[in-house]
């Protein structure tokens, strides 16, 4: 595992990061689990929050249980593996599994239409992890009912065919026991974010066929290196990480294009994220874009040298050395990295909301064909609009395009027959309102991010309200016409869903930041009027 740096400013602040934290005994003090490194405040927090630095090693003890479930699993012909969970219960497996190019079915999201989706593929051969850490997780609870549900009518009983991973104590570990379900206990001194090698991880893509005693090897491979005061990538990274941000370029732009390992910027994103961006500071990753060449920006590549730092080694140590890195930046940012303080800000907000007998949608400031914008705005249309918002970016800030729409539904795009995969690939990319982020951002030179909602909730969205208030923030909601209701609770999909972002909008309201939602009222149609506006502005 290495990490080098490509650019003279950088090397030159991350060696004087490293200096103070190489005298302050951190790395030693890091790698052995000292509490005390972030501040009085935080030591309680981190003293039940350092379990990471030893899953390598203790998580081997899951290798037999992993093997007999895959086992088992194969023998009954459940070879569709749909993974329930949000944030750090799923992105980890999603990455591992994408890396060995094994098929698993993510439900991270309360959209109505990604949920039938999953429910259509092979109900019979499916096997369901529901993986939570608090064991109270809205979405995954949801996932569950349905599936359950949905098993009892298909006259396949539910046991045997759901895993459970949470932690000890937790509601949903009573749950399953007293369903009968298979149940993977995680340990509990180990945040959702830093959870990558623990049970998490691990029981999804075991069961999806990656071999994640590989994993673990990797990892402990560089494990010992991380005490060290020289030679230790994780110090590197994190010095890198944090001189920079100190220095000014808290803009985090990750580039993995040229690497073998798919997906991992997406859980870097929350790792950091959520673990930097409280009390007015942090560091923004931003994801898929194109550096703009302004001062803040640090650009971070795995295994190329298109960056300003380049981060070199396997799956299994990229997870250790990041997270270990994002606890050393915290030292020097001066923020407890093991906390999210304002995640609860949008689910009380979304729970209240579910009480109303009707959600307060409010009056569209306008409609644009098949799109309806909420939000004080000045402008008519959608052009006038995304300039508005452009223009109103500090020169500082950043523009965070939330949607909570199905992130799949793009690929239902109709292609022309005998379209070769670059034609497939356009027609795609012209239905993915994900488009909207590279559209937008051709023209500023400030960062665009983009957040698949309610599933940025879990990571960017500490950011947003915790970190630096420089945003400006577009939301994107749609129409829901074909619904899942949600068995025994007062509500569907789609109601939770449109309360979990008008919540979310209204912690952003309560910052006095530029925040806006469009409404698609046919959400084809509509995705196709954002990128064409966004063409024209």
């Amino acid at each position: 595992m290495e990490v080098s740096y490509r650019e003279e400013g950088v090397a030159s602040a991350a060696s004087s990061a490293a200096g103070r934290l190489v005298a302050d005994g951190v790395p030693a003090r890091l790698a052995a689990g000292d509490p005390t490194l972030w501040g009085e405040d935080a030591e309680a927090e981190a003293a039940v929050r350092l379990g990471w630095l030893t899953l390598p090693r203790s998580s081997r003890e899951l290798l037999p249980v992993l093997g007999e479930l895959a086992g088992r699993a194969r023998a009954a012909g459940l070879t569709n593996v749909v993974l329930a969970g949000m944030g750090g219960s799923s992105l980890a497996a999603q990455v591992i599994c994408d890396t060995a190019d094994v098929p698993l079915t993510v439900l991270d999201t309360s959209d109505p239409g990604q949920v039938r989706r999953a429910l259509a593929e092979g109900l019979e051969s499916t096997v369901l992890v529901v993986a939570s850490k608090s064991g109270s997780t809205v979405e995954t609870d949801c996932h569950l009912r349905i599936y359950e549900r949905i098993f009892a009518d298909a006259g396949l009983a539910p046991a045997g065919r759901v895993v459970v991973v949470t932690d000890p104590g937790s509601p949903l570990e009573r749950r399953a026991v007293e369903a009968g379900y298979d149940l993977v206990l995680a340990p509990h001194g180990v945040g959702g974010r830093y959870s990558a090698l623990s049970a998490f991880g691990l029981v999804p893509a075991a069961l999806a066929g990656a071999d994640v005693e590989r994993l673990l090897d990797d990892a402990e491979e560089v494990l010992p290196l991380l005490s060290l005061d020289s030679g230790n990538p994780g110090l590197d990274l994190g010095a890198a990480l944090a001189g920079a941000a100190l220095a000014g370029r808290d803009k985090l732009l990750l580039e993995d294009q040229l690497s073998a390992i798919t997906g991992l910027p997406d859980w870097i994103e929350q790792l950091v994220a959520e673990s930097t961006g409280k009390q007015g500071r942090g560091i923004l990753p931003v994801v898929a874009a194109e550096p703009a060449g302004a001062d803040d920006e640090l650009v971070v590549a795995i295994e190329s040298d298109v960056g300003d730092v380049r981060v070199d080694g396997p799956l299994g140590a990229q997870f250790l050395v990041w997270e270990y890195a994002t606890a050393i930046a915290g030292t020097l940012l001066g923020i407890d990295p093991f906390d999210q303080p304002n995640v609860a800000e949008s689910k009380e907000n979304t729970a209240a909301l579910l009480a109303l007998p009707d959600l307060p949608t409010g009056a569209p400031a306008f409609a644009d064909g098949p799109v309806e914008a909420y939000g004080p705005v000045t402008a008519k249309d959608l052009p006038g609009l995304f300039a508005e918002l452009l223009d109103a970016v500090p020169d500082d800030g950043y523009l965070a395009i939330t949607a909570y729409l199905d992130r799949l539904a793009a690929f239902d795009a109709p292609v022309p027959d005998g379209a070769d995969f670059e034609q497939m690939t356009d027609a795609w990319m012209m239905a993915d309102p994900a488009t909207l982020r590279a559209l937008l951002a051709l023209r500023t030179e400030r960062p665009v991010t983009f957040g698949w909602g309610p599933r940025f909730l879990h990571s960017t969205g500490q950011y947003h309200k915790g970190g630096p208030q420089n945003g400006v923030f577009l939301q994107i909601t749609g129409a829901v016409t074909e619904d899942v209701a949600v068995p025994g609770r007062p509500y569907t999909l789609g109601r939770l869903q449109l309360a979990q972002a008008l919540g979310d909008l209204g912690a952003l309201e309560t910052r006095g930041r530029p925040a806006v939602r469009l409404h698609l009222t046919d959400r084809a149609a509509g995705v196709a009027r954002l990128l064409a506006a966004a063409q024209e502005a």
